[in-house]
């Protein structure tokens, strides 16, 4: 009896355990400073992980998929540069978003198309995308800031309704959609299958080539809304923007519980991972501590998810 009652305690704390985190987080961080669990700050680190929230959901079902993504700050960096330029040319904020997911997305097919058809590594592929990406945006810009945002634009990054950040609703919609996606249809069982044993996803029908294809195409209509929502905040087209964001978002996506080796993911456990990362870099901030510094805490805890995430998946082989 005793047994069992420990058995379902390691269930409930395993099933629970980012849950606990986070809550554990935010009442250290309360005592570390008092202004952290101010509605201003919290309704600002939503905000700021907005973006985050969005890339790391393309991430996480990537990585699902047994794939990666190492130009998503790049691409969000094209994508909201072109955005820019759509919106100047016809003022409206439908057609910077479609500008926005129409460059994302069509860099993210390049990179499928390298993966899938010329079996190139995601790594490389990818690799390859983030420099050819960056090096449009600067060569479009010179390399300069581009400014010229309207009213209208400006209200998807910076404007609030109810007294909630446009983005966050636009997040909280995206968030909804990323889950039934992974819950509720075919793609999205398919994407795990294809990431936990593709010749196994191979012998029950799946295309594993097209699986991956439309994920990149999906992390592109994730990068594309990111884009907007960043080109709107930052309220102008970096060039040099983005920078390392595609790492942001694996380190959420690792530590909400995506498995790195494929075939297990959440967009719930991504969110909370988001948030625990915002938070941690929040309060970081609220106490001061130097920027290079904050790097190498981030460092760290990419390195122990990914170690954390490989010391547990050998054990249960061991224990099966």
């Amino acid at each position: 009896m005793e047994k069992k009652k420990r058995i379902d305690i390691s269930r409930y704390l395993s099933k629970y355990s980012l849950f606990i985190i986070l809550v554990v987080m935010v009442i250290v961080c309360n005592f570390a400073n008092e202004n952290f669990l101010q509605p201003a700050n919290l309704l600002n680190v939503a905000k700021q992980q907005s973006v985050n929230i969005l890339l790391a959901l393309g991430a996480m079902l990537l990585i699902s998929a047994g794939c990666l993504d190492l130009a998503a700050g790049s691409n969000l960096a094209l994508a909201s540069v072109i955005a820019l330029y759509a919106y100047k040319a016809a003022p409206s904020v439908a057609v910077a978003f479609a500008a926005a997911i129409a460059v994302a997305v069509v860099c993210n097919l390049i990179s499928g198309i390298m993966v899938t058809g010329f079996n190139t590594p995601p790594f490389i592929a990818t690799l390859a995308m983030q420099l050819m990406a960056r090096g449009l945006a600067l060569y479009i810009t010179q390399g300069q800031n581009q400014s010229g945002l309207g009213a209208d634009l400006q209200e998807v990054g910076q404007g609030n309704t109810f007294g909630i950040p446009n983005s966050i609703y636009i997040t909280i919609v995206i968030i909804l959609a990323v889950v039934y996606l992974t819950k509720e249809t075919k793609l999205g069982r398919a994407v795990f299958a294809v990431g936990g044993n593709e010749d196994a996803a191979n012998a029950s029908g799946i295309s594993v080539k097209a699986v991956k294809m439309q994920v990149y195409a999906l992390n592109g209509l994730l990068t594309g809304i990111a884009a907007t929502i960043y080109l709107s905040r930052v309220n102008s087209a970096m060039p040099n923007g983005g920078v390392s964001y595609e790492f942001d978002a694996m380190i959420a996506t690792i530590v909400g519980g995506t498995s790195f080796s494929g075939g297990v993911g959440s967009a719930v456990g991504t969110v909370i991972g988001a948030f625990i990362v915002g938070f941690l870099n929040n309060i970081m901030n609220l106490m001061g501590i130097d920027s290079y510094l904050q790097q190498v805490v981030r460092g760290i805890i990419i390195g122990g998810a990914v170690i954390w995430d490989i010391y547990f998946k050998n054990r249960k082989g061991s224990v099966k």
